[in-house]
């Protein structure tokens, strides 16, 4: 079995947690990422339901989960969070 492509920014970084992003144009926090390849028991949900993919935290509309088939072109990386 393959491993499932790991999710990236229309920029070529990959998706990590912590990561300060803009979503639409809002400052946003990725919160955490569904990692088939690393599954835990916050993820498992998102890993059966969606194929995994990575939960941002806008600061204007709360939560939103993108899946790795999401338009990537509407989240921008800011920078590697500390």
């Amino acid at each position: 079995m393959t491993a499932e492509p790991s999710i990236r920014y229309a920029s070529g970084e990959e998706v990590q947690p912590g990561d300060l992003v803009l979503y639409f144009g809002n400052s946003g926090k990725i919160e955490f990422v569904a990692d088939p390849e690393r599954p835990t028991p916050e993820t498992e949900f998102y890993i059966e339901e969606f194929g995994g993919g990575a939960m941002v935290l806008d600061g204007k509309i709360g939560f939103v989960f993108l899946s790795p088939e999401a338009d990537l072109d509407t989240l921008v990386f800011v920078a590697r969070g500390a």
